[in-house]
């Protein structure tokens, strides 16, 4: 199978039939082999029933209906398990995302990136409520993961199976695939895509999931620096704080012990213990963090690199 395309419904019952008619269309004199992976996720307005009606008419369809509504990021994650493609392709279920731009992620891919990234260039959303606080995110996360993309919250992407292989997804974690993508030392690009208003149905979106991608941002984060080294970052902190409620302990009893000086109703006093409590504490999250990193890591026999290629010469396998 050379393509995979996984489209997240929820509540997209109008839309359904007039996606899938244009993918159809953009991929017909391409001589790919693909499949359309639809992934039901919970939805209650008849898309379930509208699935399965073109299921009898296109063979290259599959229905995913999951039991409830879960999130965007785990019917992607059902889609990337089920897909067989070289290449998947995500976009979403509602027509805003433009089928015909399909070609143009596989010709970029191509080239030797392993996740091309759409660019809703000329975006056809409310300017206040989506538009501003989309460009916010997009410059907070491109200089926190350091993977500096005009549009993180653009869903038509193209990725390498073997990309999507190592990743795994959680909480709201789909719109920080291509940072994750990054700590696996993958090639990111992106690409002008178009972007259509919405025609059928209500937008899902709204600044309510702040919050989560906050959360998950910070997430990211910590993995991109941290994951194979939280000692590192525990440690060092612990060990400030070790140190600076061990010298204030010293202070503390030269005027104790020395000048005679009372020190039992300072407040530093109860400074230096709290230091000394937490840095101890902290190192040992960082001890048990390497624990569990190194758990993680070998009990899934995981790598901590990752290799791109290859070279040899052959006349040395002889």
């Amino acid at each position: 199978m050379d393509l995979s395309l996984v489209i997240p419904i929820y509540n997209e019952a109008e839309n359904i039939p007039l996606l899938i008619n244009a993918i159809n269309q953009s991929l017909e004199n391409s001589n790919l082999t693909y499949e359309i992976i639809c992934v039901d996720d919970g939805s209650q307005d008849g898309s379930t029933e509208a699935l399965k009606d073109i299921l009898l008419t296109t063979p290259c369809l599959k229905a995913i209906i999951l039991r409830r509504n879960y999130g965007q990021t785990p019917a992607m994650a059902a889609g990337f398990e089920n897909a067989r493609g070289k290449v998947i392709i995500t976009l979403d279920g509602d027509l805003q995302n433009d089928p015909t731009d399909i070609p143009l992620l596989l010709q970029k891919l191509e080239e030797g990136y392993d996740l091309v990234s759409g660019w809703r260039k000329n975006r056809q959303d409310d300017a206040l409520t989506r538009l501003l606080p989309s460009k916010i995110a997009n410059w907070i996360i491109g200089k926190i993961t350091g993977v500096k993309l005009h549009d993180y919250g653009c869903s038509l992407k193209a990725y390498r199976k073997e990309l999507i292989a190592d990743m795994n997804l959680y909480g709201e974690l789909h719109r920080f695939l291509p940072a994750l993508a990054y700590i696996e030392g993958a090639k990111i690009t992106e690409i002008p895509v178009n972007h259509h208003p919405r025609r059928f149905g209500k937008s899902k979106y709204g600044l309510g999931r702040t919050f989560r991608v906050i959360m998950d941002l910070l997430t990211v984060f910590f993995i991109k620096k941290f994951l194979t080294r939280p000692m590192h970052v525990f440690g060092f902190f612990g060990l400030i704080s070790m140190i600076l409620g061990f010298f204030i302990g010293i202070y503390l009893s030269v005027l104790k012990l020395g000048l005679g000086q009372s020190i039992g109703d300072r407040p530093l006093l109860i400074l230096c213990v709290l230091l000394i409590l937490t840095g101890v504490q902290l190192f040992s999250f960082g001890l048990l963090g390497e624990l569990l990193m190194r758990t993680y890591h070998e009990s899934q026999k995981r790598p901590i690199y990752r290799i791109r290629d290859i070279y040899f010469n052959s006349d040395n396998q002889k």
